[in-house]
Order: structure tokens, then C-alpha cells, then sequence
């Protein structure tokens, strides 16, 4: 059994492209999709945020006034964090939000998202020489998007074209990545998904 993919282009009279159903031929598993998500973005917090406490801010090593007799409040330090320079009460520690995955669920997971796309005719392949550029402008990206009636896609390509790189950061909502850097927030977060057909039949192999 196959999977087939619209051609945006025809290639040699063919207008789709046969793909291992193993790969994209899944039932849609919403709730393991949404776990690979949450997991992919807490993995890409910095968690680096950090606070001083009352005991980590310079100075307040002596009691600012006596205990009693002063008619003031008691007060211990002027680093207190009830002080203006004080320190922070609940400080902020550096911290680590990854959450763990199996690459089993991950793999599962792409290749649900994928078999949506295809349900959704939300995917289409090209050939890789139609995405090639001779410079990397981004008039010539917009003038092969617009042929292709494409505005907001994510362009997929086996390995990473310079060119096709540089052209696209400009374009809003187009983004062009090659298959190690695919994820599935960049293909959920895309109306549409353009890959060349050697990206398609590497991410085949990957989560075969």
C-alpha cells in the first residue's frame, strides 16, 4: 500500500508522488501530538532566569536601627525584600524544562502529523530543482510562491539551500528548513507544506 502526494508541479507528466504508507498513513492521535508539541517547546526554554534573594544582595549586614524603644518597626536588614533594594522573596533558579520523550512517540507523532496533512491537502511535493535559486533574493522566492499560489508555506528541502534560506527570511509567513531541523511546531503552525520530493522520501526512511 501507498500514500500519494499532490505534485505542485508536474514531474514528467506525473501529478502525484507514491509514498510508504507505513509513514503517512496513520490515524491522527491527537493527544500524543499534542504531547510531542509541549515537550519540543519547554525543551526550547532558556530557563535561565535567576533573583537574588535577601541574603544574596550586597550589603544590609547591620541592623539599620535597635530593636526597641525606636518607634519604628522592627527591622533586621535594609535588604529585606519588604525594602526598596531589597532582595526578591520567592527567587527565580535557573532551571531545566525539558520533558522527556521516547523517540518511539516521537516518531509516531510526526508521522500522524504528516497523514493529517494529507487528509488535509495540506502538504505538496515539487521537485528539488524547483526550488533551487541562482541568488539568494527574495524577489525571485516570492515570483515562484506566487506561480505556485503559495503565501503562507513552509518549504521543506532535503539539505539546506543557502540561497532558498536567505530568501525566505524576509517573506512573512514563509520559512524554509531541511529535514534534520523539521519539527512539528513548524508543520502545524504552516497553512501549507511544500517539500521536494527527495526531503519526502527522506523523512520516509527516518520515521520508517
Amino acid at each position: 500500500m501507498s500514500v500519494s502526494v499532490a505534485l505542485a508541479a508536474p514531474i514528467e507528466g506525473e501529478q502525484t508522488v507514491q509514498l510508504a504508507e507505513g509513514a503517512f498513513g496513520r490515524p491522527f492521535n491527537e493527544a500524543l501530538v499534542h504531547q510531542t508539541v509541549v515537550a519540543y517547546l519547554a525543551g526550547a526554554r532558556q530557563g535561565t532566569k535567576a533573583q537574588k534573594t535577601r541574603g544574596e544582595v550586597r550589603g544590609g549586614g547591620r541592623k539599620p536601627w535597635h530593636q526597641k524603644r525606636m518607634n519604628r518597626a522592627r527591622a533586621g536588614s535594609i535588604r529585606s525584600p519588604i525594602w526598596r533594594g531589597g532582595g526578591q522573596t520567592f527567587a527565580a533558579r535557573p532551571q531545566d524544562h525539558s520533558l522527556k520523550l521516547n523517540r518511539k512517540m516521537y516518531r509516531g507523532a510526526m508521522c500522524c502529523i504528516f497523514a493529517e496533512l494529507i487528509r488535509q491537502q495540506r502538504i505538496q511535493a515539487i521537485a528539488p530543482e524547483s526550488l533551487s535559486l541562482p541568488a539568494p533574493k527574495t524577489k525571485l522566492l516570492a515570483a515562484k510562491l506566487a506561480d505556485l499560489g503559495l503565501s503562507d508555506v513552509l518549504l521543506v528541502t532535503a539539505e539546506l539551500d543557502r540561497n532558498l534560506y536567505l530568501a525566505s527570511r524576509n517573506l512573512r509567513g514563509v520559512d524554509a528548513v531541511d529535514v534534520e531541523a523539521l519539527n512539528p511546531v513548524a508543520l502545524i503552525g504552516s497553512a501549507q507544506v511544500l517539500a521536494t520530493v527527495d526531503a519526502l522520501k527522506a523523512i520516509v526512511e527516518r520515521l520508517a
